[in-house]
């Protein structure tokens, strides 16, 4: 069986204010093959998402060039849980209407500097006229619409806390965050905020060589010939799902713990690839029905993997 792709990029995102390098930072790890067709990875660090978004495009173009198909995976939210849209009132299909809200209302500035949370404080103002469902700021951050704790017991009770992919994900043991989390260990939400903005601009410099997985591909096995035609695939990770033994180089320097799991990441991808069993990854779990498919492919998206 034929390899879907030839390279496999992974990026760990970051929604943080300010320029840094090392651990808990933007890192991005590429497996690829050499001229003997054996796997083999690099990482790349950057202190910020202009610079991350820059990296992502060269390497895109690069692989581009000599004819590659690349998966690319991301580790914020792609979409949100349902009904998000709706209660946003936005109109057209909801994951391509949410990208266009986030898109004209977050401000990312080259400096790392953005207005994340105070998106977050204008949507639960919007869905709900109360600090909720989005929660946790930190206190500089925090005011009418956006608070620094979790909102009470059944405040916004009636709007999910979780994606489908992350309760299959629960119920594997496996402990995804809350998108409507901003701030604290693990938190997903201003990752996603930042994220999905970034990854529209992405997508309008790709065209249609490009597509999304699932909501520009179908919730559905991929096969050789649906890959074919494109030269990147983009999909939803979770690094943290992979082992990543930290590896020492030659020097004796041991890698960051976030270089050590997109590394690992991408190389799981790749040996997934090799043993064919990365195209039926992209189908839905045995037994979803009809409206969980439809629910995924609209609004919500899925983890690769999960």
């Amino acid at each position: 069986m034929a390899r879907l792709f030839d390279a496999y990029i992974i990026a760990n995102w970051t929604a943080a204010e300010g320029k840094k390098l090392g651990e808990q930072t933007l890192w991005v790890g590429v497996a690829k093959r050499d001229v003997r067709f054996r796997l083999y990875a690099e990482t790349h660090n950057v202190a910020t998402r202009a610079e991350g978004e820059k990296l992502i495009a060269d390497l895109l173009a690069e692989h581009r060039k000599r004819g590659d198909r690349v998966l690319v995976g991301f580790d914020f939210d792609f979409g949100f849980p349902a009904g998000t849209a709706a209660r946003l009132k936005l109109d057209g299909r909801p994951w391509d209407a949410m990208g266009k809200f986030l898109a004209a209302n977050i401000v990312d500035k080259a400096d790392n500097s953005n207005n994340r949370y105070q998106v977050a404080a204008k949507m639960n103002r919007l869905m709900t006229d109360e600090p909720w469902p989005f929660w946790g700021a930190p206190a500089s951050q925090a005011q009418r619409w956006l608070t620094t704790t979790k909102p009470p017991e059944g405040a916004g009770a009636d709007i999910p806390e979780f994606r489908a992919t992350e309760l299959a994900a629960r119920k594997d043991k496996l402990p995804p965050k809350s998108v409507w989390q901003m701030h604290g260990a693990g938190a997903i939400g201003g990752l996603t905020l930042v994220g999905v903005p970034m990854l529209r601009r992405l997508l309008d410099t790709l065209g249609a060589s490009a597509a999304v997985w699932p909501f520009g591909t179908g919730w559905r096995e991929l096969t050789e010939a649906d890959i074919e035609p494109l030269s990147a695939v983009v999909v939803e990770v979770w690094p943290l799902m992979f082992e990543a033994k930290r590896a020492v180089n030659a020097e004796g320097v041991k890698e960051y713990k976030t270089q050590a799991q997109v590394r690992a990441a991408a190389e799981a991808f790749a040996r997934m690839d090799d043993a064919g069993t990365l195209q039926k990854a992209f189908a839905p779990p045995a037994g979803a029905t009809a409206e969980l498919v439809e629910q995924v492919e609209g609004e919500e998206g899925w983890i690769l993997g999960v």
